[in-house]
């Protein structure tokens, strides 16, 4: 049984997606970031760097318990643990499989995820900040536009680990909502490529299961200082 510390983040909903597209059994831990969740002693011996998700393998290698953290290591080792499903079997295809991986965890994941905090969350609106990373971001979507014109998937033609891992960062950019409303947001008609795909993959059922995971314990709400202290303040930084 795989446990599995989450939060319906974009990093935690790549793992949630990736499980209901494998049909793996597994069970949710709840991991409330915003209530500091991730500092916990429990948590901790998981992952030393306090951040969702991570997973505990009760049958990992050599059929012993086994950790792991970084959503992008959590999504190949469920795809060989699942016999190599979501991977593609060609060695070429493989590796470009994992260029796009890649791709969104040095590029997509980061940039968005600064885009979403100097637009929506810093206490202070910074403009150089704002333009820098909104521009960034428009740009990495422009280069998934280009790739989505030339292949129906990231990877190629196979609907890949490499889709799975991106479309959670352009589910939550594309969303227009007042919690985002300072942000702005990505407007998918500007890069048709991108709407094909993003539709199709927010069409497939088990995606749709996967967003829903953890929704119920998580308020879309504008946040609060205490949770602002803690995402973003002196909390994160506390030797530990």
């Amino acid at each position: 049984m795989l446990d599995v510390w989450s939060w319906p983040t974009p990093n935690g909903q790549k793992v949630h997606i990736a499980l209901e597209e494998l049909g793996l059994e597994y069970n949710i831990i709840p991991v409330n970031i915003g209530a500091g969740d991730q500092f916990k002693p429990e948590f901790l011996k998981i992952t030393p760097n306090h951040r969702i998700p991570a997973i505990v393998d009760s049958d990992g290698p050599g059929g012993k318990p086994f950790t792991l953290f970084e959503s992008g290591a959590i999504l190949i080792y469920l795809s060989e643990k699942a016999g190599g499903k979501l991977m593609p079997k060609d060695p070429a295809a493989r590796f470009k499989c994992l260029e796009w991986i890649m791709f969104q965890m040095g590029g997509v994941g980061p940039m968005f995820g600064q885009w979403n905090h100097f637009g929506a969350y810093a206490p202070e609106k910074i403009p150089y900040a704002i333009e820098r990373y909104t521009n960034e971001s428009q740009r990495l979507t422009r280069v998934l536009n280009q790739r989505l014109g030339e292949t129906r998937w990231l990877a190629g033609d196979e609907y890949s680990m490499a889709d799975i891992i991106t479309f959670p960062w352009l589910h939550t950019g594309s969303q227009q909502s007042p919690r985002f409303d300072e942000r702005g947001y990505i407007d998918l008609t500007k890069y048709p490529n991108v709407k094909r795909w993003y539709d199709e993959i927010a069409a497939r059922p088990a995606v749709r299961r996967g967003l829903e995971i953890l929704t119920n314990v998580r308020e879309q709400k504008t946040i609060t200082e205490a949770e602002r202290e803690v995402y973003f303040g002196k909390t994160q930084f506390q030797a530990r």
